[in-house]
């Protein structure tokens, strides 16, 4: 029986922490999600949705610094199957999606605009299959429900996942790949190295910011049933879920729905 949903406070979604600590525990994760390759189980669900919705192209909701994306996105890539990523956010992140665009061209671009994951502009989602990866856990219940229901207007399919289940130790699957992400941001880092080395190096600040938010993120994470519960009156969908595995320890969740 998985433990009770805790809404609780996260560094990263906290505007008063300041922005190169939250800048390095991001950066940090997506480098972790790509050394450890976790999100590769992801590839046989995310791949079936797009078949069945006839479609290679994703629009990519709450992307973030868009690491989550680049990571499937390459990942994707190695199995031989074509998509094509859209980065959106309500807060662009303009300077890290020019970068990737520029090391995967042809599969991930980005709209420069804010875009709200309730009120989806037509123009950007004709035709694109939605994604929320590792995204939909920062959301409490009320507002989580609005951006995947909004996710679903007017979408050929739609795919919700999450890098981690409800138990807090389960994160210790991330600590392989995540601490040598960590440590490594000052050198890996185009700007602010000597702020990072502060932060990393000197000073236990970014690893116990970290440890705290991932342990956090464990008891936002929603479950199957909870996504389940969030669409269940809307017509016309077909919806199915499942577990993916990573480090021999970790374990995440996938949630997919296709149009009827």
């Amino acid at each position: 029986m998985p433990l009770p949903r805790l809404q609780l406070f996260e560094f990263n979604d906290s505007p008063w922490a300041p922005k190169v600590l939250r800048d390095t525990v991001v950066e940090s994760l997506s480098r972790s999600l790509k050394w450890g390759r976790i999100l590769d189980g992801l590839v046989a669900p995310f791949s079936e949705l797009l078949d069945r919705c006839g479609t290679q192209e994703v629009l990519d909701l709450c992307a973030g610094a868009g690491g989550p994306a680049a990571v499937l996105s390459e990942a994707l890539s190695r199995r031989g199957v074509p998509a094509h990523f859209l980065l959106t956010d309500l807060f662009p992140q303009v300077r890290h999606w020019e970068a990737l665009r520029e090391e995967r061209p042809g599969q991930i671009d980005f709209a420069p605009e804010p875009v709200d994951a309730t009120r989806i502009p037509s123009s950007l989602g004709a035709g694109r299959a939605r994604a929320i990866i590792n995204a939909l856990h920062h959301f409490p219940p009320p507002l989580a429900r609005q951006v995947l229901r909004g996710a679903c207007e007017g979408a050929p399919g739609v795919f919700v996942a999450e890098g981690l289940i409800r138990n807090p130790l389960r994160f210790a699957a991330f600590a392989s790949t995540g601490l040598p992400a960590l440590f490594a941001a000052p050198v890996l880092a185009d700007d602010r190295r000597l702020l990072r080395a502060l932060l990393t190096w000197l000073t236990p600040v970014a690893l116990a910011v970290s440890v705290w938010d991932g342990t956090v993120s464990t008891l936002r994470a929603y479950e199957p049933e909870d996504l389940h519960e969030m669409v269940s009156d809307l017509p016309g969908w077909s919806w199915t879920h499942g577990t993916f595995t990573y480090g021999g320890f970790g374990r995440g969740i996938w949630f997919s729905g296709v149009r009827r």
